[in-house]
């Protein structure tokens, strides 16, 4: 009962928020509109065109089958970089040693490009699955562990010995003290890493499957057929505002109101 009141309290500022991105949606697809009578459909095809291509696709079944094999080789590799990497991030910020020897490898694999980590894939996995859910693993995986070492890092010292002094077990010690702030970087790192998640496994769909949202932009390209392109765009654009105002917003918001950080 507290939750659905909370939620209902909170609605209004919600949809308030909603309607803003709603209005820069809007204020994008206008520019869009305009940017297409200047370049032509050839270049830039308009909103309605490329409307009436994904209807097509929609209708035909591919969309979400295509759809599906995406969202299962980027949820694979994510939750892979997410658990390996929120566990060994908070392992690693437990020790300064560990922390020390970790951060330059957290660069080096953040300023790895993802293309030179696909090409590795591709002879390592050849064609199938594990190319791009490798690449997603490996691309989200600095991400999240340099949030998670970063949160542990920073904890207040006096809250660690405030623990000693309680001589509170492990589990708790984690759960209770390390929890809460190191979530306060994660969670940002989580739905940055989606995002991340979603551009790496088309990009490498597109360069090494035959199937997949970026195997249907590689036909779409093979074939001049840019209004099929903005659709597959279109498509995935929506996924991911659908994802994150629909179930990561909401896990946000009632996130800070816990850890009493929103108004």
């Amino acid at each position: 009962m507290d939750l659905l009141l909370r939620a209902l309290r909170a609605a209004p500022r919600y949809l308030w928020g909603g309607f803003g991105a709603l209005a820069s949606l809007l204020l994008l697809l206008a520019a869009w509109e305009a940017l297409a009578r200047q370049l032509g459909p050839l270049a830039l095809p308009p909103p309605a065109e490329a409307a009436a291509a994904l209807q097509r696709v929609a209708e035909s079944g591919v969309l979400y089958e295509q759809l599906a094999v995406s969202a299962r080789r980027a949820q694979i590799g994510l939750a892979l970089a997410v658990a390996l990497g929120t566990g060994l991030g908070l392992l690693a910020g437990l020790s300064a040693g560990a922390a020390l020897a970790a951060r330059p490898l957290v660069t080096v694999m953040l300023g790895t490009p993802p293309i030179a980590w696909l090409v590795l894939a591709l002879l390592w996995f050849g064609a199938g699955d594990g190319t791009p859910v490798f690449t997603v693993f490996i691309a989200c995986l600095p991400v999240v562990f340099g949030a998670a070492l970063q949160g542990t890092r920073t904890l207040d010292g006096q809250l660690r010995e405030m623990a000693r002094a309680c001589r509170l077990p492990w589990h708790m010690t984690l759960a209770e003290v390390y929890g809460p702030h190191v979530l306060a970087y994660v969670f940002p790192a989580w739905i940055t890493a989606l995002g991340q998640a979603w551009k790496v496994v088309v990009m490498a769909e597109l360069l090494a499957s035959a199937d997949g949202v970026g195997a249907a932009l590689a036909v779409a390209r093979s074939q001049l057929d840019s209004a099929a392109t903005l659709a597959w765009i279109g498509a995935l654009v929506a996924v991911l505002l659908a994802l994150e105002y629909g179930l990561l917003e909401p896990v946000k918001r009632e996130l800070e109101r816990w850890r009493g950080a929103a108004p």
